[in-house]
């Protein structure tokens, strides 16, 4: 089975209880980064196009929806049908629904135009992109000149002491809690190994300038737990 369909059981599996595992797990710190990430690209005197990838429950995307020009709109996609359900009913909750749309997407082979956006933001969703550079050149191919992409993704500290408080964490006491809460510890044992083969900040770095970004910069948030990388489309 391709490595996307098996994403898209696996997160259909736990839709249900992924937001509350998210916050525990976190201690609520994912917010945070979601607030740095969007203060990176937000401009609310000014309309924008903004297509939000692996979309997951909408965190990101109504975070982005609350605060954004009110002639913006978000395009919300992601693989997993049954986390979009989730995402539908936030977004109603929040009174949102005119501002953000929601599909089931692909974003290795996205069903939209060249230069059709001003930003593209993936939140903890490119490390399970089946091939993570064609993800990039789609998202290069539909941001307008100018455009900037925004990328937050976990990743192992490099201080050796934060990094073995951070895989005890992660690779022995995270499953179990997953296991408990959401019936499904394959998942939350998924987590961890995607993280560690991710590849390194300077290794990325230079797969999204391969991949036709410019001004790449990153940000290591909460001592290296988080990255957020952007870069910008410049014909």
């Amino acid at each position: 089975m391709p490595k996307r369909e098996k994403v898209r059981e696996m997160f259909d599996g736990i839709a249900g209880s992924y937001d509350k595992l998210n916050h525990i797990m976190s201690l609520d710190i994912d917010k945070c980064w979601r607030r740095r990430a969007i203060r990176k690209f937000i401009t609310p005197d000014r309309p924008q196009n903004i297509l939000d990838l692996a979309c997951g429950t909408g965190d990101f995307s109504i975070a982005t929806a609350r605060i954004m020009h009110p002639d913006s709109h978000v395009t919300a996609i992601d693989l997993s049908p049954g986390m979009l359900d989730i995402m539908r009913q936030k977004a109603a909750q929040a009174n949102l629904e005119d501002r953000i749309s929601i599909n089931t997407g692909d974003g290795e082979k996205l069903d939209f135009q060249d230069r059709t956006f001003d930003v593209v933001t993936i939140a903890f969703g490119i490390r399970n992109f089946e091939n993570r550079e064609a993800g990039l050149r789609e998202i290069r191919r539909v941001l307008k000149d100018g455009g900037k992409i925004v990328i937050l993704e976990l990743s192992e500290p490099e201080n050796p002491v934060v990094r073995w408080i951070y895989n005890i964490y992660f690779t022995g006491i995270m499953p179990v809690i997953g296991r408990k809460i959401s019936g499904n510890g394959r998942a939350y044992s998924y987590l961890p190994a995607s993280v560690s083969v991710f590849p390194r900040k300077e290794k990325w770095m230079q797969t999204m300038k391969e991949c036709g970004f410019a001004s790449v910069t990153h940000k290591s948030l909460s001592l290296g737990i988080c990255r957020l990388y952007t870069g910008e489309r410049q014909d």
